[in-house]
């Protein structure tokens, strides 16, 4: 009866809009005969019809819609160059005082010039004489040997760096922005490069700040010159002549002019006895053999030499092997690692105590253990785990000129004249550089096992 639906042909007319005149019965569904539902496997490629399992050419009828949302497959976090301290570009350099007026440039005033004879000799020497430290008697005579007085002065110098500029440049054309907008596309192509390109932007610059020692090896692909356009490494800030010795001998370093370049900091070159040295255990030598078990002594050793050198370590930034390792020695002994809350500040801005501005992480010591999952490891052994770096940021920071600017022109701004083609070009810049005003509170451990 016409207008009501006895039959599932009905239903398929009814649905489909089909009326049930001659010749347009199942005209949708008919084949070969027989009809057929519409079936098409979402997970397989469409296949030939044989009339009663299948409609013909089914992927004209159903589509994989892959949607807008790009998921990334990467691990683009960026620790190191998130707990760096950030302060304005004020001055391309700084002065720093490396040596008392008298008793020598160590972490002692040296007293062990005991044998030593003649007052003169002793009066702001490197090493004193016990008795000749500024006791003088009554009346004294100014500006006598004699007595005890003379005039002695401490030691400086400068230090200074040079801007480094960072910088990654994208384009799109036209037609991909609007082939991007229609059917599937991600819409805003412009806005998912940006978000892409910014993360790239700040991954790279969080790798220049791990960057190991080894990929400043002179070679004929790698030139240190060129590695030098990026940030100054905190493997060679905290780094000190004895290692750079080490690494030489045990052909971690290859070539010597690599180790002449890494000895050179902010204008001064390390020498043995270096105000620019900063703590770094390594071991033995670096050599293949010289690698050592990760212990708790070993730890607790470099966090006591850096507090007896007058500095603070802040925080630990180390891998994920090595922090598991170091859990697993705390565990072993029925101690469990501790967890403290962190209170961002940006500017000296600090957040509100008890707001939830905070994020959780482990803690040795009280100071935080920050996991990088770009962290290297340094030796000769290809089975040593991740180094240490421990941190005083009171006294190391990354000087920003330009923070992170993005930069676009083209067809979309009116102006394909600009970037010479017809779509657009796209940049982040950041200019800015390491700096270091403390180097003996900086620690770094090395050649683990």
């Amino acid at each position: 009866m016409t207008g009501y639906i006895n039959t599932i042909a009905d239903l398929e007319r009814q649905t489909y809009g089909l009326t049930g005149h001659t010749g347009l019965n199942n005209q949708l569904l008919k084949q070969a005969g027989g009809v057929a539902g519409i079936h098409a496997g979402h997970d397989v490629a469409g296949t030939a019809a044989n009339g009663f399992s299948a409609i013909g050419d089914t992927t004209a009828l159903y589509n994989k819609i892959y949607g807008q949302k790009v998921w990334s497959m990467l691990n683009r976090e960026c620790n190191a160059l998130s707990v760096i301290a950030k302060r304005p570009y004020t001055s391309s350099g700084w002065r720093v005082l490396k040596e008392r007026p008298a008793g020598g440039s160590g972490n002692f005033l040296d007293l062990t010039g005991v044998n030593i004879a003649g007052s003169d000799a002793n009066i702001g020497a490197a090493a004193l004489r016990p008795d000749l430290i500024g006791g003088v008697p009554e009346n004294a005579a100014l500006d006598t040997h004699q007595d005890g007085l003379a005039s002695i002065a401490p030691t400086y110098t400068q230090l200074f760096t040079s801007l480094k500029i960072i910088a990654h440049q994208f384009e799109f054309s036209e037609l991909a922005m609007e082939m991007a907008a229609i059917d599937d596309g991600i819409g805003d192509i412009r806005a998912q490069l940006r978000e892409d390109m910014g993360k790239h932007h700040s991954e790279v610059q969080n790798a220049m700040l791990v960057m190991p020692l080894e990929n400043y090896d002179l070679n004929a692909t790698n030139q240190i010159a060129l590695i030098e356009r990026n940030y100054t490494s905190l493997y060679k800030i905290i780094s000190s002549k004895a290692e750079l010795d080490a690494m030489a001998a045990g052909t971690v370093l290859v070539s010597s002019a690599t180790t002449n370049e890494l000895s050179n900091l902010y204008g001064t070159n390390r020498d043995a006895a270096s105000f620019l040295d900063s703590a770094v255990s390594f071991g033995a030598g670096y050599a293949s053999g010289n690698a050592r078990q990760f212990t708790l002594t070993v730890l607790n050793s470099m966090l006591r030499d850096l507090r007896v050198a007058g500095g603070s370590p802040k925080v630990i930034l180390t891998g994920y092997d090595t922090l598991q390792t170091l859990s697993d020695l705390l565990q072993a002994q029925e101690r469990f690692m501790d967890r403290k809350e962190i209170v961002p500040t940006v500017n000296g801005v600090r957040g509100v105590k008890g707001a939830e501005v905070g994020f959780r992480v482990s803690t040795y010591y009280d100071i935080p253990l920050i996991p990088v999952a770009a962290m290297p490891s340094t030796g000769a052994n290809t089975s040593c785990i991740s180094d240490m770096l421990l941190l005083d940021t009171d006294h190391l920071w990354l000087s920003v000129m330009k923070p992170t600017q993005y930069f676009e022109d083209g067809i979309s701004n009116g102006n394909p004249f600009g970037v010479g083609r017809l779509g657009n070009k796209a940049l982040y810049r950041t200019i800015g550089e390491m700096g270091c005003s403390y180097f003996k509170g900086q620690g770094k451990i090395t050649n683990l096992l």
